[in-house]
């Protein structure tokens, strides 16, 4: 028992966290009939059949295929490091920065380790999860806090993508200078057999489930009719994927739902927290972010303003900065630690200086736009 608590630990420290700082509020408001008001359904149903639908598509392997097909085409290193760091720059803007994490990491150690490029490991490892974390801004399903905060302002998609879209440009520009630093030396990308396309009509189905997805994050269709139809399929077609649900952050979710919602209850907290939202919205979203990473602080500080886009900007801003302001960053590092050639030391500073540099840069632009 002991060693599976230690196991859980360490290998859910924010769920952890948030389950401590809910009891924590607990003991402050006493738990009555308010703390129904505090969970947002909606949000829960939409990570739960995003998460859902995304296992689907990685269980057909068309992120794969995708992969192999853009990486083949390349002869020098610089064209294959682009390739790579823009592929979960793209795609986590449909299936989440830590699933592209999860899907692309190990490839591309694969990759650079089948082709004798193993001192780019640690670079391009950092690029990409950059590039994961700040293509993810730019859609709703792209974080779990964009959909929260969607969910809790009632956002249209115009006023998502006209905040967003800007700031996933500059970043674009940003990632594209950065590869430019890779030299042009030959290379030949081989792969002894392609991956194929298993189960092409579930692949189909997923799609549809996206879809249907997408029109719920923008209130086309109910959550609730959502749910079903993604619970059907999974019942009828595939009941492994109950098992690739991250429900660790579903319940992190709920956790910090209890404990923003009690600390609101609280008159000295919500009067200090609502003055910092006042005084510099997003500072303190960043700020924020550094510490308990950005989800969670999309959570707690929407208790306390109404200012959706100086929280939405900090959130997915602060999502750079330290391993922890976006919990996808510990996804990469977890990979590149189990690698022969890795050097906490290097990869923590290289890290920590493109995040710092970034984050600095971005919120430079936000001062001007």
């Amino acid at each position: 028992m002991k060693s599976y608590f230690q196991k859980l630990i360490r290998g859910e420290t924010v769920f952890c966290i948030s389950l401590l700082f809910a009891l924590l509020s607990m003991l402050a408001v006493k738990p009555d009939k308010a703390y129904a008001g505090y969970i947002d359904l909606r949000t829960l149903c939409l990570l739960f059949c995003l998460m859902a639908v995304t296992a689907g598509f990685q269980k057909c392997g068309i992120f794969r295929i995708m992969a192999e097909k853009l990486l083949g085409a390349q002869n020098h290193m610089r064209g294959l490091a682009l390739v790579l760091v823009l592929l979960p720059f793209f795609s986590s803007m449909v299936i989440t920065n830590d699933v592209a994490l999860l899907t692309f990491v190990p490839f591309t150690i694969l990759v650079l380790h089948i082709i004798k490029q193993d001192r780019y490991t640690s670079p391009v490892i950092v690029l990409q999860t950059i590039a994961a974390n700040l293509g993810s801004m730019a859609t709703p399903p792209g974080n779990p806090q964009n959909l929260y905060l969607c969910s809790r302002y009632d956002l249209g998609m115009g006023s998502f993508f006209l905040t967003m879209l800007p700031y996933t440009a500059i970043s674009l520009v940003l990632l594209l200078f950065c590869v430019c630093f890779v030299r042009r030396e030959p290379i030949r990308v081989y792969f002894k057999e392609s991956s194929p396309l298993e189960q092409p009509r579930l692949l189909a189905v997923f799609a549809v489930l996206f879809l249907m997805c997408l029109l719920t994050i923008f209130h086309v269709l109910s959550y609730q009719v959502l749910t079903l139809c993604v619970l059907a399929c999974m019942l009828l077609f595939s009941r492994d994927l109950f098992r690739s649900v991250d429900y660790f952050l579903l319940a992190t979710f709920i956790c910090f739902f209890i404990f923003s919602g009690n600390l609101g209850r609280i008159e000295a907290v919500r009067a200090f927290l609502s003055g910092l939202m006042e005084k510099n919205g997003m500072l303190t979203a960043v700020l924020s972010s550094q510490v308990i990473s950005n989800v969670p602080a999309a959570v707690l500080l929407s208790s306390f303003t109404e200012n959706w886009k100086a929280l939405l900007l900090g959130t997915n801003l602060g999502g750079l900065g330290t391993p922890i302001a976006s919990l996808a960053s510990l996804i990469s590092l977890k990979f590149y630690l189990k690698t022969e050639q890795a050097d906490l030391k290097s990869y923590l500073l290289l890290f920590l200086s493109l995040n710092a540099g970034g984050l600095l840069l971005l919120l430079g632009a936000a001062c001007i736009l």
